[in-house]
């Protein structure tokens, strides 16, 4: 008998291209020189490391600034650098700078990462991309430099380039000490820089060229800015605006009072903490007040938008701002009785609507289920669980001060889970069906049920 090829899927090379540089990653990790004093973190610790740095998560066992080396620290900004942009996308990138022609099976790789519905234009967009992100980490270093070069001297250009790709990609990782942003919580320009570029990160690429298209048209063409961009543009701004403002203002009345949070402040830094708690919650994983001093109402909230994440094609995880949305249009839809899902003027296309069920339901389920195992393997409050397990599968990064005390099944439990998380639910479902069923052979009869 023949020997089949074994034929990998673009979904199983994006699986396997992760998981080879969390390896990758936790090798040199593991190795004593990129450890502070010399000697080895452990290969636990090692995993946990690449995998959060990896997945773009920041929920961390060890402080990354007093545990890692210069040289480990090294290792894991290019691990969120990677993780960020994707590792097929850089591969294509560098591809590209040398000149290399991407063919079909490149073209399709790229459009399964990107998570794009055409292959047109695909080598520029890579461009575009990379180009734009190292632009907008170079602009968000040298603002953070005005700051942190004052406070730590010449190392505060390394940690101002560090904060940027960390803030960019949506990592959530520092390296200024150990309680994350905290000791500038009321600093408007590291608020408002930190702010911005997670949300240039987690609003997604295709929005980007979209605005910038339509900026560029307006001379020519006149009118509502708003009106010319596409439908997925249109329904990941509102939504953006939508949770960052609505978070905020929850956040503002329910932590107005609480003085182990923002009650003893003035309102302008009540104000510009809670929008950055706003901000942060959408998987970017920095925290300006500890997470543990929330009340319980704050943290309901933090995990409805952790669970939300950002947008798209961009740096962030959860299930997505443009999947809620087509959700409760959905929704919306079926109680009105309509046959076809509508925003702003445009039908929404069955498979988009079956798509964000799936990934609904399949972060549900791996949130559900690390749950479940966490709290059986670790003794702590049931909030402080969900809160962990929901932070790692949406790629958050944020705790309540509960990740540094896991146990070892505890810090596997959630390494599963971050990296589930950031390979995403429809990619892992899709990975491992290997036959590909054709629904015109076999048509099974309909019957009525009851639902509701």
């Amino acid at each position: 008998m023949k020997k089949r090829a074994l034929k990998l899927s673009t979904t199983h090379i994006i699986l396997l291209s992760f998981f080879c540089a969390i390896m990758l990653g936790t090798l040199l990790l593991a190795l004593p020189m990129s450890s502070a004093d010399g000697h080895s973190q452990g290969l636990v610790n090692a995993l946990f490391t690449a995998t959060t740095a990896t997945c773009v998560t920041g929920l961390v066992v060890v402080p990354t600034v007093s545990a890692w080396s210069t040289f480990g620290q090294v290792v894991i900004l290019l691990l969120i650098q990677l993780g960020g942009l994707g590792i097929i996308t850089v591969m294509s990138g560098v591809a590209l700078m040398f000149h290399r022609k991407m063919g079909l099976a490149g073209n399709m790789l790229l459009q399964d990462a990107f998570n794009l519905n055409t292959l047109s234009g695909l080598s520029s967009f890579v461009k575009k991309v990379i180009a734009g992100t190292f632009i907008i980490e170079g602009i968000g270093a040298l603002l953070y430099m005005t700051v942190f070069v004052p406070d730590f001297g010449l190392r505060g250009i390394w940690i101002s380039v560090f904060t940027a790709v960390s803030a960019f990609c949506n990592a959530g990782i520092d390296i200024i000490g150990t309680v994350s942003l905290c000791d500038y919580a009321v600093n408007p320009l590291i608020n408002t820089v930190t702010g911005l570029l997670i949300v240039l990160g987690g609003i997604g690429y295709i929005v980007w060229w979209d605005f910038i298209r339509v900026i560029t048209q307006y001379k020519k063409k006149k009118g509502n800015i708003f009106k010319r961009l596409t439908l997925h543009s249109k329904i990941a701004l509102t939504a953006t605006a939508v949770l960052l403002f609505g978070g905020a203002a929850l956040f503002f009345v329910l932590e107005y009072n609480n003085s182990l949070t923002i009650g003893d402040m003035s309102l302008f830094d009540k104000i510009q903490i809670c929008l950055f708690q706003s901000v942060t919650t959408r998987t970017a994983g920095f925290a300006t007040v500890p997470q543990e001093n929330l009340t319980e109402a704050s943290a309901i909230v933090a995990l409805l938008l952790m669970f939300i994440g950002g947008s798209p094609v961009g740096t962030a995880g959860g299930i997505k701002t443009v999947t809620i949305t087509v959700l409760f249009a959905a929704a919306y839809a079926a109680i009105k009785n309509r046959n076809e899902v509508s925003m702003f003027s445009r039908t929404v296309s069955k498979q988009a609507v079956s798509k964000a069920i799936g990934v609904t339901c399949m972060s549900f389920t791996i949130m559900f289920v690390s749950t479940v195992l966490l709290a059986t393997t670790t003794d702590a409050p049931a909030l402080d669980i969900l809160y962990e397990t929901v932070s790692a599968t949406a790629t958050v990064g944020l705790t309540r001060n509960l990740t540094p005390s896991l146990n070892l099944i505890g810090r596997l439990i959630i390494i599963a889970s971050m990296y589930l998380g950031r390979v995403g639910p429809i990619s892992l479902a899709v990975a491992f069906t290997f036959k590909k069923q054709n629904d015109n052979i076999v048509k099974n009869p309909t019957e009525i049920i009851s639902v509701g």
